[in-house]
Protein backbone atom coordinates (compact mmCIF):
# COMPACT_ATOMS: atom_id res chain seq x y z
CA UNK A 1 0.00 0.00 0.00
CA UNK A 2 1.32 3.37 -1.10
CA UNK A 3 2.60 5.75 1.84
CA UNK A 4 2.32 9.32 0.63
CA UNK A 5 4.73 10.64 2.75
CA UNK A 6 7.31 8.40 1.78
CA UNK A 7 6.50 9.08 -1.69
CA UNK A 8 6.64 13.06 -1.14
CA UNK A 9 9.75 12.80 1.06
CA UNK A 10 11.56 10.50 -1.89
CA UNK A 11 10.52 13.88 -4.64
CA UNK A 12 7.13 12.69 -5.81
CA UNK A 13 4.70 15.51 -6.34
CA UNK A 14 0.74 14.53 -5.60
CA UNK A 15 -2.11 16.17 -6.66
CA UNK A 16 -3.30 15.87 -2.58
CA UNK A 17 -0.54 16.54 0.22
CA UNK A 18 0.06 14.20 2.52
CA UNK A 19 -1.18 15.73 6.12
CA UNK A 20 -0.14 15.82 9.81
CA UNK A 21 -0.34 18.43 11.82
CA UNK A 22 2.79 19.40 14.49
CA UNK A 23 1.60 18.36 18.05
CA UNK A 24 -0.99 16.36 16.87
CA UNK A 25 -0.98 14.69 19.64
CA UNK A 26 -1.56 16.66 22.85
CA UNK A 27 -4.09 18.80 25.23
CA UNK A 28 -6.98 19.86 22.42
CA UNK A 29 -8.09 15.95 22.52
CA UNK A 30 -9.98 14.67 25.53
CA UNK A 31 -8.81 11.31 25.07
CA UNK A 32 -4.85 12.61 25.44
CA UNK A 33 -6.13 14.32 28.55
CA UNK A 34 -7.40 11.22 29.90
CA UNK A 35 -4.19 9.49 29.51
CA UNK A 36 -2.40 12.14 30.80
CA UNK A 37 -4.23 11.78 34.24
CA UNK A 38 -2.92 8.48 34.67
CA UNK A 39 0.93 9.64 35.22
CA UNK A 40 2.63 11.31 37.74
CA UNK A 41 4.28 13.74 35.73
CA UNK A 42 5.41 15.09 32.12
CA UNK A 43 8.84 13.09 31.82
CA UNK A 44 7.14 9.88 33.36
CA UNK A 45 4.39 9.97 30.56
CA UNK A 46 7.12 10.05 27.50
CA UNK A 47 9.25 7.23 29.44
CA UNK A 48 5.71 4.83 29.84
CA UNK A 49 5.79 3.39 26.26
CA UNK A 50 2.15 2.06 26.63
CA UNK A 51 1.05 5.58 27.52
CA UNK A 52 3.20 7.53 24.77
CA UNK A 53 2.34 5.10 22.01
CA UNK A 54 -1.43 4.96 22.97
CA UNK A 55 -1.31 9.46 22.85
CA UNK A 56 0.77 9.04 19.19
CA UNK A 57 -1.75 7.36 17.89
CA UNK A 58 -4.62 9.21 18.90
CA UNK A 59 -4.76 11.55 16.09
CA UNK A 60 -4.65 8.31 13.96
CA UNK A 61 -7.48 7.46 15.07
CA UNK A 62 -9.61 10.62 15.11
CA UNK A 63 -8.15 12.20 11.97
CA UNK A 64 -6.62 9.75 9.78
CA UNK A 65 -3.37 11.51 9.47
CA UNK A 66 -0.82 10.46 6.96
CA UNK A 67 1.25 10.55 9.69
CA UNK A 68 2.14 9.61 13.29
CA UNK A 69 4.58 11.52 15.47
CA UNK A 70 6.46 10.27 18.17
CA UNK A 71 5.56 11.48 20.99
CA UNK A 72 8.35 12.11 23.46
CA UNK A 73 10.25 15.93 24.19
CA UNK A 74 13.09 17.38 22.77
CA UNK A 75 14.28 17.48 26.56
CA UNK A 76 14.80 14.20 26.89
CA UNK A 77 18.87 14.74 25.60
CA UNK A 78 19.53 16.38 28.91
CA UNK A 79 18.18 14.05 30.74
CA UNK A 80 20.59 11.06 29.20
CA UNK A 81 23.63 13.55 29.58
CA UNK A 82 23.22 13.89 33.42
CA UNK A 83 21.15 16.65 33.70
CA UNK A 84 18.15 17.02 35.81
CA UNK A 85 14.81 18.39 33.85
CA UNK A 86 11.06 18.94 35.47
CA UNK A 87 8.08 20.32 33.55
CA UNK A 88 6.26 22.80 35.86
CA UNK A 89 2.60 23.62 35.69
CA UNK A 90 2.36 27.48 34.18
CA UNK A 91 6.06 27.25 33.08
CA UNK A 92 7.59 24.80 31.08
CA UNK A 93 10.30 22.81 31.30
CA UNK A 94 12.91 23.84 33.97
CA UNK A 95 16.58 23.48 33.99
CA UNK A 96 19.55 24.00 36.14
CA UNK A 97 21.45 26.26 33.81
CA UNK A 98 24.58 24.80 32.68
CA UNK A 99 28.13 26.11 33.10
CA UNK A 100 31.03 26.27 31.59
CA UNK A 101 33.02 24.09 33.93
CA UNK A 102 29.71 21.66 34.08
CA UNK A 103 29.95 20.63 30.32
CA UNK A 104 32.71 18.39 30.93
CA UNK A 105 30.79 16.28 33.17
CA UNK A 106 27.76 15.70 30.88
CA UNK A 107 27.51 11.70 31.16
CA UNK A 108 28.07 11.32 27.12
CA UNK A 109 28.69 7.43 27.19
CA UNK A 110 25.52 5.74 26.55
CA UNK A 111 23.18 8.91 27.00
CA UNK A 112 20.62 7.42 24.06
CA UNK A 113 20.52 4.19 26.09
CA UNK A 114 19.54 5.72 29.05
CA UNK A 115 16.27 7.07 27.54
CA UNK A 116 15.77 4.14 25.78
CA UNK A 117 12.31 3.70 26.61
CA UNK A 118 11.28 5.72 24.14
CA UNK A 119 12.80 2.92 21.56
CA UNK A 120 10.68 0.65 22.84
CA UNK A 121 7.22 3.45 22.42
CA UNK A 122 8.47 4.04 18.51
CA UNK A 123 8.32 -0.30 17.91
CA UNK A 124 5.00 -0.32 19.38
CA UNK A 125 3.54 2.11 17.24
CA UNK A 126 5.17 1.06 14.11
CA UNK A 127 3.42 -2.54 15.09
CA UNK A 128 -0.28 -0.77 15.39
CA UNK A 129 0.36 1.87 12.30
CA UNK A 130 -0.67 0.74 9.13
CA UNK A 131 1.80 0.94 6.36
CA UNK A 132 -0.03 3.59 4.61
CA UNK A 133 1.23 5.77 7.43
CA UNK A 134 4.37 6.88 8.51
CA UNK A 135 6.11 7.14 11.64
CA UNK A 136 7.94 10.05 12.35
CA UNK A 137 10.63 9.91 14.81
CA UNK A 138 12.06 12.80 16.17
CA UNK A 139 14.96 15.12 18.53
CA UNK A 140 15.62 18.77 19.23
CA UNK A 141 18.18 20.65 17.19
CA UNK A 142 21.51 21.33 19.46
CA UNK A 143 20.89 24.84 19.87
CA UNK A 144 17.31 24.74 20.90
CA UNK A 145 18.37 22.29 22.95
CA UNK A 146 21.76 24.11 24.47
CA UNK A 147 19.13 27.09 24.87
CA UNK A 148 17.35 25.43 27.27
CA UNK A 149 20.08 24.00 29.10
CA UNK A 150 21.90 27.12 29.16
CA UNK A 151 19.24 29.60 30.30
CA UNK A 152 17.26 26.81 32.30
CA UNK A 153 14.16 27.77 30.52
CA UNK A 154 12.38 28.93 27.72
CA UNK A 155 13.14 32.88 26.82
CA UNK A 156 11.92 35.07 24.02
CA UNK A 157 15.76 36.55 23.07
CA UNK A 158 17.78 33.59 23.91
CA UNK A 159 20.19 36.63 25.33
CA UNK A 160 21.81 34.56 27.78
CA UNK A 161 22.51 31.32 25.35
CA UNK A 162 23.36 33.98 22.71
CA UNK A 163 26.14 36.02 25.38
CA UNK A 164 27.40 32.19 26.09
CA UNK A 165 27.73 31.39 22.42
CA UNK A 166 30.09 34.63 22.40
CA UNK A 167 31.84 34.37 25.16
CA UNK A 168 32.64 30.86 25.75
CA UNK A 169 32.87 29.58 21.96
CA UNK A 170 35.29 26.73 23.34
CA UNK A 171 32.54 25.54 25.88
CA UNK A 172 29.83 26.15 23.84
CA UNK A 173 31.50 23.71 20.69
CA UNK A 174 31.96 21.15 23.10
CA UNK A 175 28.32 21.55 24.63
CA UNK A 176 27.28 21.09 21.19
CA UNK A 177 29.42 18.27 20.00
CA UNK A 178 27.71 16.11 23.15
CA UNK A 179 24.05 17.43 21.84
CA UNK A 180 25.60 16.05 18.31
CA UNK A 181 26.77 13.02 19.28
CA UNK A 182 23.73 11.82 21.83
CA UNK A 183 21.22 13.38 19.34
CA UNK A 184 22.67 11.18 16.39
CA UNK A 185 22.28 7.77 18.79
CA UNK A 186 18.96 8.88 19.49
CA UNK A 187 17.61 9.37 15.81
CA UNK A 188 19.80 6.31 14.92
CA UNK A 189 17.80 3.95 17.97
CA UNK A 190 14.61 5.72 16.54
CA UNK A 191 15.01 3.89 13.09
CA UNK A 192 16.58 0.99 14.12
CA UNK A 193 12.93 0.65 16.53
CA UNK A 194 10.77 1.58 13.29
CA UNK A 195 10.70 4.81 12.60
CA UNK A 196 10.29 5.84 8.62
CA UNK A 197 11.38 9.37 8.74
CA UNK A 198 13.51 11.20 11.01
CA UNK A 199 12.75 14.97 11.92
CA UNK A 200 15.39 17.54 13.30
CA UNK A 201 12.85 20.91 15.24
CA UNK A 202 15.50 23.28 15.55
CA UNK A 203 12.59 25.67 17.09
CA UNK A 204 14.95 28.39 18.13
CA UNK A 205 16.70 29.48 14.23
CA UNK A 206 15.37 32.45 14.27
CA UNK A 207 17.51 35.87 14.86
CA UNK A 208 21.22 34.20 14.49
CA UNK A 209 23.71 36.21 12.74
CA UNK A 210 24.82 34.09 9.42
CA UNK A 211 27.92 33.07 11.80
CA UNK A 212 26.15 32.37 14.75
CA UNK A 213 23.89 30.41 12.92
CA UNK A 214 26.49 27.94 10.98
CA UNK A 215 28.21 27.32 14.07
CA UNK A 216 25.09 27.07 16.14
CA UNK A 217 22.62 25.67 13.67
CA UNK A 218 23.81 24.42 10.03
CA UNK A 219 27.19 23.02 11.20
CA UNK A 220 25.42 20.83 14.17
CA UNK A 221 23.00 19.25 12.05
CA UNK A 222 25.08 18.43 9.11
CA UNK A 223 27.39 16.45 12.05
CA UNK A 224 24.13 14.91 13.21
CA UNK A 225 23.17 13.53 9.21
CA UNK A 226 26.51 13.05 8.47
CA UNK A 227 26.57 10.52 11.91
CA UNK A 228 22.96 8.86 10.90
CA UNK A 229 24.22 8.49 7.20
CA UNK A 230 27.47 6.73 8.32
CA UNK A 231 25.22 4.34 10.60
CA UNK A 232 24.21 3.02 7.22
CA UNK A 233 20.51 4.74 7.93
CA UNK A 234 19.40 5.98 4.72
CA UNK A 235 15.92 7.08 6.03
CA UNK A 236 14.53 10.55 4.88
CA UNK A 237 15.17 13.72 7.35
CA UNK A 238 12.77 16.81 7.95
CA UNK A 239 15.12 19.76 9.17
CA UNK A 240 13.08 22.84 10.80
CA UNK A 241 14.90 25.66 11.43
CA UNK A 242 12.39 27.85 12.41
CA UNK A 243 12.37 31.54 11.94
CA UNK A 244 15.85 31.06 10.65
CA UNK A 245 14.82 33.82 7.43
CA UNK A 246 17.73 33.82 4.42
CA UNK A 247 19.82 31.43 6.64
CA UNK A 248 17.51 28.49 5.94
CA UNK A 249 18.76 28.57 2.27
CA UNK A 250 22.02 27.41 3.02
CA UNK A 251 20.51 25.48 5.69
CA UNK A 252 18.39 23.43 2.65
CA UNK A 253 21.66 23.27 0.64
CA UNK A 254 24.57 22.48 3.59
CA UNK A 255 23.18 20.45 5.93
CA UNK A 256 22.33 17.10 4.17
CA UNK A 257 18.08 17.05 4.80
CA UNK A 258 15.80 15.41 2.45
CA UNK A 259 13.04 18.01 3.21
CA UNK A 260 12.31 21.20 5.02
CA UNK A 261 9.28 22.18 7.10
CA UNK A 262 8.93 26.02 6.65
CA UNK A 263 7.13 28.37 9.59
CA UNK A 264 4.55 30.38 9.31
CA UNK A 265 6.22 33.18 8.07
CA UNK A 266 7.53 31.63 4.96
CA UNK A 267 5.65 32.50 1.72
CA UNK A 268 6.34 29.42 0.05
CA UNK A 269 6.43 29.97 -3.77
CA UNK A 270 9.36 31.94 -3.06
CA UNK A 271 11.11 29.79 -0.60
CA UNK A 272 10.90 26.96 -2.90
CA UNK A 273 12.85 28.47 -5.36
CA UNK A 274 15.94 28.99 -3.79
CA UNK A 275 15.86 25.10 -2.36
CA UNK A 276 17.44 22.17 -4.38
CA UNK A 277 15.83 21.27 -7.50
CA UNK A 278 12.37 18.71 -5.81
CA UNK A 279 13.30 19.46 -2.41
CA UNK A 280 10.05 18.80 -0.60
CA UNK A 281 8.57 21.63 1.74
CA UNK A 282 6.73 20.93 4.71
CA UNK A 283 4.05 23.59 6.05
CA UNK A 284 2.82 26.20 6.85
CA UNK A 285 -0.77 26.70 7.88
CA UNK A 286 -0.87 29.54 10.44
CA UNK A 287 -1.83 27.86 14.04
CA UNK A 288 -4.16 30.96 14.82
CA UNK A 289 -5.99 30.41 11.74
CA UNK A 290 -6.84 27.22 12.91
CA UNK A 291 -7.51 28.26 16.36
CA UNK A 292 -9.85 31.02 14.35
CA UNK A 293 -11.67 28.64 12.09
CA UNK A 294 -14.79 29.13 9.92
CA UNK A 295 -13.67 31.44 6.58
CA UNK A 296 -10.40 32.80 8.20
CA UNK A 297 -8.85 29.20 8.07
CA UNK A 298 -10.80 28.16 5.01
CA UNK A 299 -8.95 30.77 3.15
CA UNK A 300 -5.64 30.23 5.07
CA UNK A 301 -5.63 26.31 3.90
CA UNK A 302 -6.74 27.25 0.10
CA UNK A 303 -3.55 29.94 0.58
CA UNK A 304 -1.41 27.31 1.56
CA UNK A 305 -2.01 24.97 -1.13
CA UNK A 306 -1.63 27.77 -3.57
CA UNK A 307 1.93 28.95 -2.35
CA UNK A 308 2.95 25.02 -1.85
CA UNK A 309 2.15 23.73 -5.86
CA UNK A 310 5.15 23.59 -8.30
CA UNK A 311 6.41 20.59 -6.32
CA UNK A 312 6.57 17.97 -3.35
CA UNK A 313 4.40 19.02 -0.50
CA UNK A 314 3.20 18.00 2.88
CA UNK A 315 0.57 20.27 4.36
CA UNK A 316 1.77 21.27 7.56
CA UNK A 317 0.73 24.35 10.08
CA UNK A 318 4.09 26.57 10.50
CA UNK A 319 4.50 25.16 14.42
CA UNK A 320 1.97 23.42 16.57
CA UNK A 321 -1.27 22.69 17.62
CA UNK A 322 -2.00 24.73 20.49
CA UNK A 323 -4.46 23.67 23.45
CA UNK A 324 -7.71 25.37 22.46
CA UNK A 325 -7.69 24.36 18.70
CA UNK A 326 -11.46 23.39 18.14
CA UNK A 327 -11.35 18.95 17.02
CA UNK A 328 -13.91 19.92 14.24
CA UNK A 329 -11.59 22.42 12.49
CA UNK A 330 -8.82 20.43 12.49
CA UNK A 331 -11.16 17.45 11.06
CA UNK A 332 -12.42 20.62 8.20
CA UNK A 333 -9.03 20.98 6.77
CA UNK A 334 -7.97 17.23 6.53
CA UNK A 335 -11.61 16.95 4.67
CA UNK A 336 -10.78 20.56 2.50
CA UNK A 337 -7.61 18.84 1.51
CA UNK A 338 -8.80 15.78 0.62
CA UNK A 339 -12.06 17.17 -1.80
CA UNK A 340 -14.31 16.59 1.08
CA UNK A 341 -17.22 18.80 2.52
CA UNK A 342 -15.26 21.14 4.79
CA UNK A 343 -17.26 21.99 8.06
CA UNK A 344 -15.16 24.81 9.54
CA UNK A 345 -16.46 26.31 12.46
Amino acid sequence: MANPILQILSGETLSTPPIWFMRQAGRHLPEYLKVRETAKDFIDFCFSPDKAAEVTLQPIDRYDMDAAILFADILLIPIGLGRDVRFEKGVGPVLDPITPMEISKLTLQGAADRISPVYETVSKVRARLDQSKALIGFCGGPWTVATYMIEGKGSPTKETAKRFAYENPEAMADLLEALVKSSADYLIEQSKAGADVLKIFESWAEGLSPDLFDRLVLNPTRDIIDRIRAAGINKPIIGFPRGAGLNAIRYAHDTGITAIAAGTQMPLSDFRATLPDQMPVQGNLDPLALRIGGKVLRRAVDEVLREAQGGPHIFNLGHGVTPDVKIENVKAVVAHIRGGEPNYV
